[in-house]
Order: C-alpha cells, then structure tokens, then sequence
C-alpha cells in the first residue's frame, strides 16, 4: 500500500511559484547591494563611527536614497522569495500588503503632486535652497547638486542669486572666502573644446552685471528647468511610472493565486 498524502488533484503551480522566487531574488540581491553601497558610503564619511551624526547634516544626505531604497527591495525580495519557497502564506500576504501599501503610497503622491503644483514647486524650491545651504558640508550631497546643475543646466533653485544662501558663496562684505560672489563650477557654460573641467569658472561671476553673466553661468534656476524638462519628457516618465504600478498589480496578482494555489492544496490535505 502506498503511504503519503493525496492532495486530490490539487497542486501548487510550479511556473507561478518559481517566477515569483526568480524574480524576487533578484530584487532581494539588488537590495542587499543598495545596502551595502549605503553603508560603505556612511563608512567613508565617519557615520557609523559616529551615529549621531546622521542627523547633523542641515542638507539632504543622498545616502538615504541607498538606504531606505535597498531597504524596501531587500525586504520585498526577503519575502517574495523565501515566501514562494517554502510556501509560506504569511511571508506572501505581508509581501502582497506591502507592495499594495506601496503602489497605494505612490498613486497618492501622484495626485497630490498633480493638483497641488504650487505648493510642490514651493517646497522643491525650500528642498534645493536648503541643500544651498549645506553644500560644502557633505561631498555626496556636493556631487548631487552639481550633477542637478550640470544635467539640467541651472544655477540655484530660481537663479544664481541663491547661492547667496551659502555661506562661502554669498556675497557679504564680511565673507573672507575666495568663492565670494561666485558660484559653483556646475553653473558654468562649458566650452566644448576643454577637455579639463575649470573649477575656478564660477569665481566672482555674481559680481559682473547681470546681463553679462549668461556669458559665464546658466542662469536658469533649477526649478523652472525641471518643470521644463517634465513637460518635454512626460510621456516617458507617465510610460515609467504606469509600467511600475502594472509590475506591482502582476506581483500581487502573482502572489494571490499562489497564496490560493497553497491554501487549496493545504485544505485538501487528509487530517
């Protein structure tokens, strides 16, 4: 006689159970990596010697975008994962919750973003004068604002005048700094025929008229320029994010049927 438990035809779909595994291995792996780049960097910088430090810092520590990002991947990848393997209901509805909390999360920001545009442009404009602020405090947060001017061409959160936030930077008669009524290099116009980046480009640049600034520095604030950048390339960031909220409804889908598939087989099961 044959001994074991007969399941009545009822089995858990193998093609679902291993997609689910394959995939969200991959984001655990991303998000262990993220992690880890996160806290290498914190490393660098003295942080993790010094934990209070976090909060120290009067800008935006890019860091965090590693941390929390790889955060939230490693423990839906954590879940996904383990849960499709061992096919544990529990670890699968906290990964359906999750990502629905997620997907709910973003679908908000997006109508609130849409029909509170003012106060969104008011607070980006708070963010990037803030981290004006800051900017020789953290060499992160330095390479971000000037990969920002850099990529979209813009100096300050509205003009160049807003580097007068910055201590080394305004131009106060009090301020012995060399960079006194300058701007950073990311402001700079550049001329193709450099092959070396003139870092000192931006010196004293805020002191000549401003009519012959333009000659020198990108004048455009970074807020306008990213409100035009949006505008010019708000099909592809719609696509992106509408391709985003489809992964994240096909994984919870995923993750139902498979709950489904093991609770059927598990209820089939002789006592």
């Amino acid at each position: 006689m044959m001994s074991g438990k007969q399941y009545n035809g009822q089995e858990v779909s193998c093609c679902i159970k291993y997609f689910i595994f394959g995939f969200n291995i991959i984001f655990w792996l991303l998000g262990v990596a993220f992690l880890g780049i996160g806290l290498w960097a914190w490393s660098e910088k003295g942080v993790l010697s010094n934990i209070s430090s976090i909060t120290d810092l009067g800008g935006f520590d890019p860091v965090w975008l590693f941390m929390v990002v790889g955060g939230v991947m490693f423990i839906l990848g954590f879940t996904g994962c383990i849960g499709a393997l061992r096919e544990n209901t529990l670890l699968l509805k906290f990964f359906s919750v999750f990502l629905g909390i997620i997907f709910f999360l973003e679908l908000t920001a997006g109508i609130l973003a849409f029909v509170f545009k003012d106060w969104i442009k008011d607070q980006l404009n708070f963010f990037i004068n803030n981290n004006i602020r800051a900017y020789r405090d953290d060499i992160d947060l330095q390479n971000l604002i000037d990969f920002t001017q850099e990529y979209w061409e813009c100096c300050g959160a509205f003009g160049a005048d807003d580097w007068n936030l910055n201590v080394y930077f305004n131009c106060t008669d009090s301020n012995p700094s060399r960079e006194k009524c300058g701007v950073p290099f990311s402001c700079c116009t550049k001329d193709p025929a450099e092959d070396v980046i003139n870092t000192q480009c931006g010196y004293d640049v805020r002191a000549k008229l401003v009519t012959e600034q333009a000659a020198y520095i990108h004048v455009k604030g970074c807020v306008p320029q990213f409100e035009k950048w949006l505008k010019e390339n708000l099909t592809v960031v719609a696509g992106i994010f509408i391709g985003v909220a489809l992964l994240q409804i096909f994984g919870i889908c995923l993750a139902q049927n498979l709950i489904s598939d093991i609770e059927a087989v598990r209820a089939s099961c002789p006592v």
